[in-house]
């Protein structure tokens, strides 16, 4: 998980974290459904499901999902659940990244996996939801490096074979 995320926050008892209308979003996103596939501490990345359970998702790119490696037909359009934790810094969306925003993903997520079309306003709710979900990232501090000098030890990769030889 994220370190700090506000959802996170209010689950811990944080009743402030969220606003009335990020709520609103977690409300119509389990009572949609939701959460059949996206669930777990990082809800989802923990299955693997068609995409296009009620209607087919239209799509240029050919990539058969799960087929790709099994051969079965029933596997064709499967691909693995996505984690949802930093999803607004995860695009564009989808294995074939065919949707370049949340509101976009959520609207098709709506229609071709739960036979739903949200509103603007249920989308913008179910997406205020979703921002809830990114935390603090990571700093990362890369170490600097000495110059390159004449003491530097050369690199010499068949000495290294030789010494593990022996």
């Amino acid at each position: 998980m994220t370190p700090n995320d506000r959802f996170d926050q209010w689950l811990k008892g944080d009743k402030k974290a969220i606003t009335e209308e990020e709520l609103a979003g977690y409300q119509l996103f389990k009572q949609s459904g939701c959460t059949i596939c996206h669930n777990g501490a990082q809800l989802g990345g923990q299955s693997f499901q068609k995409m296009g359970v009620v209607r087919p998702y239209e799509t240029t790119n050919t990539a058969e999902g799960v087929k790709a490696v099994s051969g079965r037909d029933q596997d064709r359009m499967k691909f693995k659940v996505p984690v949802l934790r930093n999803v607004e810094l995860t695009y564009p969306y989808f294995h074939d990244g065919a949707a370049q925003t949340l509101e976009e993903a959520v609207e098709v997520m709506g229609d071709v996996q739960l036979g739903k079309r949200y509103t603007k306003e249920e989308t913008a709710k179910i997406v205020a939801f979703l921002k809830t979900l990114t935390g603090e990232q990571p700093k990362i501090v890369y170490p600097i490096l000495p110059p390159n000098g004449p003491d530097t030890p050369k690199f010499e990769p068949w000495k290294a074979k030789e010494e593990a030889k022996k």
